[in-house]
């Protein structure tokens, strides 16, 4: 029963890593940007928050590092895409290939750091409680804010006057232009948001979820939150429980290993990836589904004189 309970602690922390990058993403697709680079700018937080937290021994000084990676280097993506009018697709595949690359030349001097000792957290009672304990109550703080984070983007974008005008300008720009918001700034301050909680997602990768720096340890998981928000839907909800069902999909191949079940460990590795493709495949079987969901304006440039 313990190794069950193992199973669904290690699930929610996997899943807090997708959580936080795909709800940014969602917040940057809500307003009609795309931003592929989420994977370079996850890896560029994580060495920022992981170097941070080597010289400070302050993990939270760590995160808001992260978030500044994050949220500069989207707001530099925001300004190309934005004001100067690149492809959004073909500027987010660059900044992802920066992001690897940059993070890899910044990191070796940190390859071989140790952070100091990690805290360990528990709800207090709740924490001590058999089985419930282990499984949702000793998990770091961020887990929690992941959970609080989709449920206030939830009122935000569906219930707050801010959240109906970020959802305006990604059906319709050209109408929130007539109507006097400023859709240009509107969408960088919502690609900037995104970038931050990218940030803070690579940054819990290197502090909490494997508390060393490697080079390339995003291992994709960029790419996944991206997915997964097409995924849910563009719903903040469904990115929770999608989130926590690809952590669960991952840590699976753990749980397995340490069952001794003979499965090739590639294969393991794998099972992420195409339940990613699988599910995606399913979703494309009904593309009107999509359709109806999806900001009308997203991927689209919209340039204000014209």
């Amino acid at each position: 029963m313990e190794t069950y309970a193992l199973l669904v602690a290690s699930t929610l922390n996997a899943g807090t890593v997708l959580a936080l990058a795909a709800l940014g993403l969602l917040i940057n697709e809500k307003s009609g940007i795309v931003n592929l680079g989420a994977e370079g700018m996850m890896l560029c937080a994580a060495i920022a928050g992981f170097a941070v937290v080597v010289h400070t021994g302050n993990d939270w000084l760590g995160f808001a590092a992260g978030m500044g990676a994050g949220a500069l280097m989207a707001a530099i993506f925001g300004l190309l895409v934005i004001w100067l009018g690149t492809n959004q697709y073909a500027t987010g595949l660059a900044l992802s290939l920066f992001g690897v690359g940059f993070s890899a030349f910044a990191g070796i001097a940190y390859v071989q750091e140790k952070l100091p000792p990690r805290p360990h957290f528990s709800v207090p009672v709740l924490g001590d409680l058999p089985w419930i304990g282990t499984a949702m109550f000793r998990q770091h703080p961020l887990v929690y804010l992941a959970m609080a984070l989709a449920a206030g983007l939830i009122w935000f974008l569906y219930k707050s006057r801010t959240g109906l005008v970020l959802r305006a300008v990604g059906e319709s720009p050209e109408s929130a232009h007539a109507l006097g918001y400023s859709v240009r700034r509107i969408r960088l301050a919502a690609v900037v948001a995104g970038g931050a909680l990218c940030g803070l997602a690579g940054a819990y990768i290197s502090i909490i979820y494997t508390p060393l720096w490697v080079e390339g340890m995003v291992a994709g998981k960029g790419w996944i939150a991206l997915a997964l928000t097409t995924f849910a839907t563009w719903r903040p909800a469904r990115v929770l429980l999608g989130a926590y069902l690809f952590g669960g999909v991952t840590m699976l191949q753990f749980h397995l290993q340490g069952m001794g079940v003979q499965i090739p460990s590639q294969a393991l590795s794998a099972m992420p990836y195409v339940a990613t493709i699988v599910v995606l495949a399913l979703i494309s079987r009904n593309p009107t589904w999509i359709r109806i969901n999806m900001p009308a304006s997203l991927g689209k440039p919209f340039h204000p004189g014209s």
